[in-house]
């Protein structure tokens, strides 16, 4: 059995795009449709309510293209929205955090996690929860970066990088004195600054993308599922809730990783 339809992907705006980039790298004959709800960023400050509609939306505009299954490539809509959504769909539907958690359960190394995330996510205490079901004797340290995704978002760089550096350092601080081992980014906006987080931690904490992570877990739900193509080639789409200048040409950037810091 094969199915050529598009994989539907969304977040609140920019993040998903590094879940995109990944799946393009990882199933390059796939379609993928990706839909950024711009008309409603940021999402990490709603309420968990306005988090579940917003998410009902996004996967109703997908299905209505005829998506064969769906990503949600946000933290904040995973950890609030995921487990009642689920239920109400047809087509497969997963988010960042299950598969996360299972492929670091699979590492045996992680003792003390650290997860930084948009305040929505770290209050709805789904990594923890996960973490704690997953793996028992693990230590979970949570950190709310509620500017984080905004400064991403609006693709702070160049002079503004001292700025970024100086927030990122203040939200690491909680971890200088915790002994983490793992370090999950769990927003989707965050592997922009990659590069800044290390170098404002230890190099022995593993600093954990959940992009590469999400796409092998999508390779392998379509095999199992019988939904792969046999297209010869893949493409990708990108739609917005509202029209906003420049989103699409900094996409291009994020999908080329020339916007990394």
């Amino acid at each position: 059995m094969v199915d050529n339809r598009a994989i539907g992907i969304f977040d609140s705006g920019m993040g998903g795009i590094t879940v995109l980039s990944q799946l393009i790298k990882e199933l390059p004959k796939e379609k993928f449709l990706y839909l950024a709800d711009t008309k409603n960023f940021p999402y990490g400050g709603k309420s968990k309510e306005e988090i579940l509609a917003l998410t009902k939306n996004n996967i109703e505009i997908l299905i209505n293209r005829q998506v064969k299954m769906i990503v949600i490539a946000c933290g904040t809509a995973t950890s609030q929205a995921l487990e009642e959504v689920k239920p109400l769909y047809s087509v497969p539907i997963i988010g960042i955090i299950e598969p996360t958690v299972l492929e670091l359960k699979q590492r045996k190394k992680c003792k003390t996690i650290g997860v930084i995330a948009t305040e929505g996510t770290i209050r709805s205490k789904a990594w923890e929860r996960e973490i704690i079901k997953q793996i028992p004797q693990t230590k979970v340290i949570n950190q709310a970066c509620p500017l984080l995704a905004s400064m991403a978002e609006k693709g702070e760089k160049g002079e503004k990088e001292e700025r970024v550096e100086r927030t990122i350092q203040e939200y690491l601080k909680p971890f200088h004195n915790k002994e983490i081992d793992t370090l999950i980014l769990g927003c989707t906006h965050y592997p922009i600054y990659t590069n800044i987080i290390a170098r404002n931690l230890p190099e022995k904490i593993k600093i954990v993308d959940t992009s590469y992570i999400v796409a092998k877990k999508v390779k392998e739900i379509l095999k199992q599922e019988q939904l792969e193509t046999i297209e010869p080639k893949g493409n990708y789409e990108i739609i917005l809730t509202k029209e906003i200048e420049e989103f699409k040409t900094m996409a291009e950037k994020w999908l080329k990783k020339e916007e990394t810091i």
